[in-house]
């Protein structure tokens, strides 16, 4: 399985930007797909997952209500609609997945774990 991302930039606070994480291979109904962010000198963090079968959701309190991870199957890609946007969001963006366990998106250094990793790309909001 291949991840890549795209999507970010630099933006003003207040503005909006929309990653995307296509996937190549073989993700079946069993997997999580997420995002972590990591910031200069801070551990990574989840931001947001979403189940490969079903479409559950579940985000980091710190983007509740501004941010949207979604998923389009026939396009193996998922999004994450970043608005109201603050300089605090500003990190390098991950995209992962992992089987099944949405859980090690959540807990510490629950990233160890994690089977996938796209290459990273950089959101900047000032």
């Amino acid at each position: 399985v291949q991840l890549v991302e795209s999507g970010g930039g630099s933006v003003q606070a207040g503005g909006s930007l929309r990653l995307s994480c296509a996937a190549s291979g073989s993700i079946n109904n069993n997997y999580c797909i997420g995002w972590f962010r990591q910031a200069p000198g801070k551990e990574r963090e989840g931001v947001a997952t979403i189940r490969s079968g079903g479409g559950t959701t579940s985000y980091a309190d710190s983007v509740k209500g501004r941010f949207a991870i979604s998923k389009d199957n026939a396009k193996n890609t998922v999004y994450l609609q970043m608005d109201s946007l603050k300089p605090e969001d500003t990190a390098m963006y991950y995209c992962a997945a992992t089987p099944d366990r949405c859980e090690l998106f959540w807990v510490a250094v629950g990233f160890n774990h994690v089977t996938y990793w796209g290459q990273g790309t950089q959101v900047t909001v000032s």
